[in-house]
C-alpha cells in the first residue's frame, strides 16, 4: 500500500464533492485512484504468495520432523528412510514432541491466514486444530503411561509394524534386523511409562490387563525359526530378489538370531512386568471417574475424538434414542421376514444355525474375496472418482487370538504398499456370513480403503493432511459406508440387512454406554446387560467390547456421531439442490479433503452447496 497516493487521491475527491468548480483539475485522481487500486492488488498477491510460501516451508519442516522422529508412522506412509528404528517413546523424547508442537502452533499463527487462498485456509485451520488438541493433552501426562493392554501395545503393535515393511532388497532385511535388535530399548521406554502409571494410580483395568500375558505366551518360541516374526526372512530366503543365495541364507541367519536373542527376551520381560507387577495394582474399574482427576480426562477425550462440542449428557441420550429407533427397525424386518419367534429367538438362530458359519479360514476369506469382487463394479454409481491404489483381503496372524477384531492396513502414499482388509479366520463360530457384507464395506470399499487411499492420492494436499486421521470422520465415514450396501446391491436377503442393523445399533449403543462407564456411574456388568439386551450382539461379544471402551475413553464415540453428521450433510444438500443433487459429486466433497474436523468438513459442503447452486445444469 501507498498511503501518500491514497490520501492525495481522497482529497481531491472531497474537494470535488465540496466544490464544483474544481470539478475539472479532478480528472488527475482518476489516474492516481487506478494506480493505488493496481498498487494494492500487486501488493496483496504479493503479500498472498509470502503467506502461501511461508505456510509450506512450515508444513513441510513439520512433516520431516515427524518422518524423523516418528520413523513407524513414516513406514506406514511410505517413507523407508527411517525404517532402520523404532519411535523413541523416552520422557526426553516427549518432552521434544511437546516442545516442538507448542514452537509449531506458535509459528503458525505468525503466518496471516486471510492473506491464504481457498485449500491452504483448510490446512491451516486443520493444523492450528490439531497443534491445539496436541498442547491441550499436555496438562494429562497420566496419557502418557497408558501403553498397555489386552487390544493396544507394543505386544502387538510391532507385529503390524514388521507386516508393513518392505522385504524387497538386502537392505530392507537389514532395516528389518535393525529395528528388532532396537526392540528391547523400546520395551523398557514403556516399562517405564507402566511404573509411571503405577505410581500415579493410573494402571489398565484388571478385565483387559489380563490378556496381555497370554497374548506375549502366543508369539514365545524356542526356535526363532517357528516365530511369526521370521516369516518375512524365511520367504526373502526363497526368493531370488538379485541376490546370491549365501547373502540370502546370512541375512536370514541374522534375522533367527535377532529373533533369539533380542525379540524374544524382550517379550519374556514385558510379560514378568506386566505379570509380577501391574496385574497386581489393576483395578477393577476402568472407569475414567474412578482414576485421580479422570474426570477432567474424560472430557477431553470426548472432544478429542468427536472434534465437536457436545455434552457428555447429550451424547449419552442420543445413544438411547438412537438405539431405539434402530431396535424398532430390526423388529419390523423379523416381522416382515415372515420368522414366527421373538427378537431374541431371530439372534439366537442367526447366531447358531451352521448355514450361516464357515468351516474354514480358507472359505471365510473365499466369502470376502467374493463380496469385493461383487462390490467394485457398483462404485462408479456412488462416486464420481476412485482411488487407483489396489486393496486385498488377507487373515489376521492367528496368534493374536479369537478376540482380535478385524481391521485394515491401510496402503503406502507411493502405492508399493497395498491396503488390506484383515478378517480374523481363528473366530469362525463369532463370524456369521449375515456380517460379512457390512463389515466388509466399513473396512474396505467403500470404507477405509477408499477414503484412506484417495486421500493418500491427494497430491495437492500437504502430507500431514493426506495422512491424517480423526475418528469422528475416518469411522463415521465407514459407518456411513454400511449403510451404502443396498446402492451397491447388497443386503438381499433379510438376514444380511439385520446384519447391518445390528452393526449400527451397535454403534449407537456405544453412546450410551462409554459416556455411563466413564462419566455416570455405570457399572461393567450393568453396561454389558443393557448393550446384549438391545442389540442382539452377542454377550461374549459385548463384553469384550465394553472392556475395550474402558481401554480407550470416547473413541467408541466417533462412529456414530461423524455418521451422523455425514448424513445430515447429505439431506441438507439434497433439499438445497433439489434435482441438481448428485450423490457422485456429494461423496466427492466429503472425501477430497483428507480426514476433516467435523465442524471444517460442514463448511466444506456448505460452501460446496453454495457452488452447485451456480453449476449451469447440463
Amino acid at each position: 500500500m501507498k498511503p501518500t497516493v491514497l490520501a492525495f487521491a481522497a482529497a481531491i475527491a472531497a474537494c470535488a464533492l465540496a466544490d464544483p468548480a474544481i470539478a475539472a483539475h479532478a480528472k488527475p485522481s482518476t489516474a492516481a485512484a487506478s494506480a493505488a487500486t493496481s498498487s494494492n492488488k500487486h501488493s496483496a498477491k504479493t503479500s498472498s504468495a509470502r503467506a502461501s510460501a511461508q505456510l509450506k516451508a512450515l508444513f513441510d519442516e513439520d512433516w520431516e520432523w515427524q518422518m524423523r522422529n516418528r520413523p513407524e508412522l513414516a513406514t506406514y506412509f511410505g517413507d523407508d528412510r527411517y525404517n532402520d528404528r523404532l519411535n523413541d517413546a523416552s520422557p526426553e523424547a516427549q518432552d521434544r514432541a511437546d516442545a516442538h508442537v507448542r514452537d509449531m502452533l506458535a509459528r503458525i499463527q505468525r503466518i496471516p491466514r486471510d492473506e491464504l487462498q481457498g485449500e491452504e485456509r483448510v490446512s491451516y485451520d486443520v493444523f492450528v486444530h490439531e497443534a491445539r488438541e496436541a498442547i491441550a493433552a499436555q496438562q494429562f501426562p497420566v496419557l502418557r503411561t497408558r501403553v498397555i493392554s489386552g487390544i493396544d501395545g507394543l505386544h502387538l503393535d510391532f507385529a503390524q509394524l514388521v507386516q508393513a515393511m518392505p522385504m524387497r532388497t538386502e537392505r530392507d532385511a537389514r532395516n528389518l534386523i535393525a529395528r528388532i535388535n532396537a526392540f528391547p530399548a523400546r520395551v523398557k521406554q514403556d516399562i517405564h511409562w507402566m511404573r509411571e502409571g503405577k505410581r500415579l494410580g493410573w494402571v489398565t483395568h484388571k478385565d483387559s490387563l489380563q490378556d496381555v500375558p497370554r497374548e506375549i505366551d502366543q508369539q514365545l518360541v524356542d526356535d526363532a525359526r517357528k516365530s511369526p516374526f521370521y516369516e518375512p526372512f524365511a520367504i526373502f530366503a526363497k526368493l531370488g530378489n538379485g541376490l546370491p543365495a549365501d547373502k540370502r541364507a546370512e541375512l536370514a541367519a541374522a534375522g533367527e538370531r535377532a529373533i533369539r536373542e533380542q525379540l524374544m527376551p524382550a517379550l519374556r520381560e514385558l510379560r514378568r512386568v506386566v505379570a509380577d507387577e501391574l496385574l497386581p495394582a489393576s483395578p477393577a474399574s476402568g472407569a475414567m471417574s474412578d482414576y485421580p482427576g479422570g474426570k477432567a480426562v474424560y472430557q477431553y477425550q470426548v472432544r478429542r475424538q468427536t472434534t465437536v462440542d457436545m455434552s457428555i449428557q447429550a451424547i449419552h441420550e442420543l445413544g438411547q434414542r438412537e438405539v431405539t429407533r434402530l431396535r424398532g427397525e430390526m423388529e419390523s424386518l423379523i416381522a416382515n421376514s415372515g420368522f414366527k419367534g421373538s427378537f431374541a429367538q431371530y439372534v439366537e438362530h442367526l447366531n447358531t444355525d451352521p448355514k450361516y458359519f464357515y468351516t474354514s479360514g480358507d472359505d471365510l476369506l473365499t466369502g470376502y474375496r467374493d463380496i469385493a469382487k461383487r462390490v467394485d463394479p457398483e462404485l462408479p454409481k456412488l462416486f464420481a472418482e476412485l482411488p487407483r491404489a489396489s486393496y486385498g483381503v488377507r487373515a489376521i496372524p492367528p496368534y493374536q487370538g479369537e478376540g482380535k477384531a478385524e481391521y485394515y492396513s491401510p496402503g503406502s502414499a507411493d502405492g508399493s504398499r497395498a491396503g488390506w482388509f484383515n478378517a480374523n479366520i481363528v473366530a469362525l463360530k463369532t463370524r456369521p456370513k449375515w456380517e460379512m457384507e457390512a463389515l466388509f464395506l466399513h473396512e474396505a470399499v467403500p470404507g477405509h480403503h477408499l477414503q484412506g487411499a484417495r486421500a493418500l492420492e491427494l497430491g495437492q494436499l500437504p502430507n500431514f493432511r493426506r495422512g491424517g486421521w480423526y475418528v469422528a470422520y475416518g469411522e463415521g465415514w465407514a459407518l456411513y459406508a454400511e449403510g451404502l450396501g443396498t446402492e451397491l446391491g447388497l443386503y438381499t436377503t433379510p438376514e444380511s440387512r439385520f446384519g447391518q442393523l445390528r452393526m449400527e445399533i451397535w454403534r449407537a449403543a456405544r453412546l450410551a454406554v462409554d459416556t455411563g462407564i466413564h462419566a455416570l456411574g455405570w457399572k461393567r456388568q450393568q453396561a454389558i446387560d443393557w448393550m446384549t439386551e438391545r442389540t442382539g450382539v452377542a454377550r461374549a461379544d459385548v463384553t469384550a467390547e465394553v472392556d475395550r471402551y474402558f481401554v480407550w475413553p470416547g473413541q467408541a464415540l466417533g462412529y456414530k456421531i461423524g455418521q451422523l453428521k455425514i448424513v445430515a450433510l447429505r439431506d441438507k444438500a439434497r433439499q438445497a439442490l433439489g434435482d441438481s443433487f448428485d450423490i457422485r459429486r456429494f461423496h466427492m466433497v466429503i472425501l477430497d479433503h483428507g480426514a476433516l474436523p467435523l465442524p471444517v468438513l460442514e463448511t466444506l459442503v456448505d460452501e460446496w452447496i453454495a457452488k452447485e447452486k451456480t453449476r449451469p445444469l447440463h
